[in-house]
């Protein structure tokens, strides 16, 4: 099991008014698994997304990633854990836009102590980015931005990839290559995939589905 998030809850108070974001959501996914989560604004998706990638702890429940905890209090801690074990990818894409396309592919391998040059090679070439190593973000489209941005993901070789609308900023035809390019690569990796939507057509393409509603599993 890649990840195994149990009964997990979370709630923020604001202005002394407290809500309930979560309320007792529990995940399974094995390797090679894909599932979308979905849900209105406000469900919790985003949330449930930030727990499991270690950007915030639950206020009760569990979170393993493989076998690693990865709810721990400790910021450093959870940095570490999200590093080796996650490969984030983001709607707004997040690329830096002073290294060109190949450091970019590169960076978070890098920063994993995992970079393998080759790996690198084969995913850019994958994502069709072959021609395009040499340039900077800007002088990118959108969709080659976002192949970029899941070649960085999967370049550490994670055990899950947490997708949050990873299709959103693109155009419906551009947004099915780069779903169809990201479960070609995991499934053919054993690497898990977490990822929100709002598309029941790209939510269908995963091999599960999960609806969140008023922060609980529908």
């Amino acid at each position: 099991m890649i990840l195994d998030a149990k009964d997990v809850h979370k709630s923020y108070t604001v202005a002394g008014s407290r809500t309930d974001v979560l309320r007792g959501v529990s995940v399974l996914l094995s390797a090679g698994e894909s599932l979308a989560l979905m849900g209105e604004s406000g469900s919790g998706k985003s949330t449930l997304l930030h727990l499991v990638a270690g950007l915030d702890v639950p206020d009760h429940g569990k979170i393993m990633v493989e076998t690693q905890n990865i709810a721990v209090p400790s910021d450093t801690a959870r940095a570490e854990l999200r590093r080796s074990l996650v490969g984030i990818i983001f709607q707004q894409f997040n690329l830096i836009p002073s290294l060109r396309v190949d450091a970019n592919i590169a960076f978070q391998a890098q920063l994993a102590g995992r970079y393998d040059a080759q790996w690198c090679a084969i995913l850019a070439k994958r994502m069709g980015l072959s021609d395009h190593l040499s340039k900077y973000p800007e002088a990118l489209s959108g969709g080659q931005q976002q192949r970029v941005a899941i070649a960085r993901a999967l370049a550490a070789k994670p055990a899950l990839i947490l997708a949050d609308e990873p299709t959103g900023n693109l155009d419906e035809d551009t947004a099915q290559t780069v779903l169809n390019l990201l479960l070609e690569i995991t499934r053919e990796t054993d690497t898990a995939l977490l990822m929100v939507t709002h598309s029941a057509k790209h939510a269908g393409a995963l091999d599960r589905q999960l609806t969140l509603r008023s922060g609980a599993i529908n």
